[in-house]
């Protein structure tokens, strides 16, 4: 058996890994091959391009690596043809999945999208997408199931994958006692995965760290970098600060359970804050352009998915296009000055992740999939 497993992004190639080795921990006859990253790489995906490399986002950037983009659905393509595959598992990655899973069609190769996108929090005419090109959506978050379901789309809830990389990695019990034996009250800065984020977003988090340094002076502040290229433009756009402040690579968790409180770029890693129970403010700074269009398009009032499993603000968060550094500043001033009120917060957040933060996303999805390819080719998939 054969599963093409695709990824374009970062955090995809981590789920990714995970699912890989899920499906040939239940099936070691599986072969995956696909696009992804050097996690799913590592994991036993053989690959057929790095999709990871080149992860981008925003309409302009999709245009400028268009011949890339073409490039990469003619490669699968071909490989749909020339050796079929048994199932197409898309993850997250918006865009070129959809034509990939349109050429899976073509070609009768069922179409499974574990992590889909957010289509129900903006552009929802997308799910017609999905009706058409997908024949089962495996379910993150507990109201997507109902809302695909409502709208024809057969759907199963497993859970969120991101829970399963949090709880399996271990934290590094030498960089953690080396900061804990330097003293003084951390702040955790995370600027995003990607290179655009942390392009936009970091003088805002530098700012940020620099307004609360002039009122305490006990802090310190680590930057969690995803790779070693962010790593230096950070060191660059920190020449010359006065700020106690250093940037690591790879030691996300690390820095999250030993903040006091963190500023984060919006993402999945908002999931890893609450599993640490660890305060936050979100940030997340775009284009006038893409501003304006958000606005009108946006269908749901927050962004931030602990916010949206909690069904409130536990996470305050700000898009914007310009520093916000001040407004950043006095949710974190609160923290630091107020423990009942961070205490109130740590608890709520130890709720959630009680409520919603389970392992085992990965091996319900691999378990989903190899069950529907098991049953009779004549057998709906999304039975």
């Amino acid at each position: 058996m054969r599963i093409f497993v695709s990824a374009g992004e970062p955090s995809g190639d981590l789920h990714g890994s995970n699912l890989v080795r899920a499906l040939q921990r239940l099936a070691p006859e599986v072969e995956c091959v696909g696009f992804g990253g050097d996690l799913m790489e590592r994991a036993g995906c053989r690959l057929l391009y790095p999709l990871c490399q080149h992860s981008v986002m925003g309409f302009t950037r999709v245009l400028a690596n268009l011949p890339r983009f073409l490039a990469v659905l003619s490669l699968a393509d071909r490989y749909f043809r020339h050796h079929r595959p048994d199932a197409l598992v898309l993850i997250d990655y918006p865009g070129l999945h959809w034509w990939l899973a349109r050429r899976a069609r073509f070609h009768g190769i069922p179409v499974f999208y574990f992590v889909p996108p957010q289509i129900w929090a903006w552009a929802d005419w997308r799910v017609e997408k999905m009706r058409r090109h997908v024949d089962h959506v495996l379910c993150t978050l507990p109201f997507e199931k109902r809302w695909y379901e409502e709208r024809g789309v057969p759907a199963t809830y497993i859970g969120h994958p991101f829970f399963d990389a949090v709880r399996a990695r271990p934290l590094d019990a030498e960089f953690m006692a080396q900061q804990y034996r330097r003293g003084g009250r951390i702040i955790g800065l995370l600027p995003g995965s990607r290179n655009q984020e942390v392009a936009a977003n970091f003088g805002t988090l530098k700012r940020t760290a620099e307004l609360l340094a002039e009122q305490f002076a006990d802090l310190r502040f680590l930057v969690a970098c995803y790779k070693p290229e962010h790593r230096a433009r950070v060191l660059g756009e920190l020449s010359g600060t006065r700020i106690s402040i250093e940037a690591h690579v790879g030691k996300t968790p690390e820095i999250i359970r030993l903040a006091e409180a963190c500023i984060a770029v919006s993402g999945s890693v908002s999931l890893e804050m609450m599993h640490h129970a660890t305060p936050a403010v979100i940030t997340y700074r775009v284009g006038r352009f893409t501003y304006e269009l958000g606005k009108r398009l946006l269908k749901v009032n927050s962004i931030t998915l602990v916010n949206l499993l909690a069904g409130k603000t536990l996470y305050p968060e700000y898009v914007s296009t310009s520093c916000n550094a001040e407004v950043l500043a006095k949710h974190v001033r609160t923290w630091l000055t107020d423990p009942l009120e961070r205490q109130r917060l740590v608890g709520e957040l130890r709720r959630l992740n009680a409520q919603v933060g389970q392992p085992g996303a990965c091996e319900r999805a691999a378990r989903y999939v190899l069950d529907a390819l098991a049953r009779p080719a004549h057998a709906k998939l999304a039975a």
